[in-house]
């Protein structure tokens, strides 16, 4: 990686780059990052409307089932304020994650630096580590999370760090390999002080991923990096003052207490308890699902017969994606929420098995399915889609990944000397 933060000889590259590079840099240690990185990038595609959906032509066959489930998200959203009274802010997450498609048409067209975004994510892990640690080390809260909820800086700072694991393929000399090894477990370490379990299932999917694509680990430099960083989840495991392991045990005992008839008002056991109620919910509107409020309506009596703890009423969502997405849609909105992991990540799939694949494409195909592969994880326990921020990094990072990937695939075939 170079050292220059951006080298464009092309000013609008530059400034293309900056905004690249502060999406991942502020998405963590800021509020409005995530939003504003949203917003610049759209208004920055308008002025490559042109190029940008020529390039999208071109690379239609490719990209085509990423971009047209995105869409399927967003019109029945559009559909389902038709068929029940659901509030106009119910489409405002489907819709900003379709316009996301403007990051990609913005990387095909103009072509900045890939840097740009690895160096802001390398930044954006570490400055978000230096913020939970001061919470966690120099404030005593338990459960540090910037100025973002605990569980959606967790993630997002682990998704950070995997994404700088991935940039580390894409580096030759051991001096530059340094930076993406400090981002990644940055990010790691960032997620571990949040105290989030849910990351975990993430990072164990991740894991198996660098089991099936052993190849990636046939650099020396990587691979030692890889297992140091794996070796260092582990000693948080076991180091006391990380609180992991407290978490980890609190949580068995929360799954023994609730299945003893204990109670449901426990971290664990709120989801147990959240995830029985939907199984009656599901049951009864499978097809279309209740919306995002009229389940309620069927909940509040079981309540009141003591068929369900009250905790149920208080929880925002159901603590599962799919189950989210069935309770609200039903199977067509399972479907649309499952289409926008499954496309990405066959994208990515394809993109890792490609013969004679450059480093560069490698590396972005890498860092898209573990981003895809750990938000699948994280939706296990949470529903990190609930979050605008959560979902918006997602579908941002997609669509640039993929642009960087295609770029990379592009100038790898390009005849003559490259």
């Amino acid at each position: 990686m170079n050292n220059n933060l951006i080298k464009q000889a092309d000013p609008k590259q530059a400034v293309i780059g900056v905004l690249i590079f502060l999406f991942p840099f502020l998405s963590l240690v800021t509020p409005f990052g995530i939003g504003l990185a949203s917003f610049s990038l759209l208004i920055a595609a308008l002025f490559f409307l042109k190029p940008g959906f020529a390039a999208l032509r071109t690379h239609w066959t490719a990209i085509r089932w990423v971009v047209l489930l995105f869409g399927f998200n967003f019109l029945y959203t559009a559909a389902c304020l038709v068929l029940r009274d659901q509030s106009i802010g119910d489409l405002e997450k489907p819709a900003r994650m379709l316009f996301a498609l403007s990051a990609l048409m913005l990387v095909l067209a103009a072509k900045p630096d890939r840097k740009a975004l690895w160096w802001g994510v390398i930044g954006g892990a570490f400055l978000g580590m230096l913020l939970v640690g001061y919470q966690r080390l120099v404030l005593g809260e338990e459960r540090p999370g910037g100025l973002l909820n605990a569980i959606t800086f967790g993630d997002i700072a682990l998704s950070l760090g995997l994404i700088a694991l991935a940039a580390m393929v894409d580096v030759r000399s051991v001096r530059k390999v340094f930076w993406p090894a400090i981002g990644a477990l940055a990010g790691l370490a960032a997620s571990t002080m949040t105290g989030t379990r849910g990351g975990w299932l993430g990072l164990v999917l991740c894991g198996l991923l660098f089991i099936q694509h052993s190849h990636v680990l046939n650099n020396r430099r990587v691979r030692a990096v890889v297992a140091f960083t794996f070796a260092f989840m582990a000693a948080m495991y076991f180091i006391p003052e990380t609180g992991v392991k407290e978490r980890v045990r609190q949580g068995v005992l929360d799954i023994s207490s609730y299945f003893s008839g204990g109670s449901a008002f426990t971290n664990v056991g709120v989801r147990l308890e959240l995830w029985k109620a939907a199984g009656i919910l599901i049951e009864d509107a499978a097809l279309l699902g209740r919306g995002e409020d009229g389940y309620r309506e069927v909940l509040e009596p079981l309540v009141r017969k003591g068929e369900l703890d009250p905790v149920v009423l208080e929880m925002p969502h159901f603590h599962n994606e799919a189950v989210q997405a069935m309770v609200t849609g039903g199977v067509i909105g399972l479907v649309a929420w499952f289409g926008m992991i499954l496309a990405p990540f066959v994208f990515f799939t394809r993109a890792m098995s490609v013969r004679n694949a450059s480093r560069q494409e490698f590396a972005t195909a890498l860092a898209g399915i573990l981003l895809v592969t750990s938000y699948f994880g994280y939706g296990l326990t949470e529903v990190i889609f609930w979050s605008v921020k959560g979902a918006m990094f997602y579908a941002l990072m997609v669509f640039l990944l993929m642009g960087f990937y295609l770029n990379a695939k592009e100038a790898n075939h390009k005849p003559g000397p490259v």
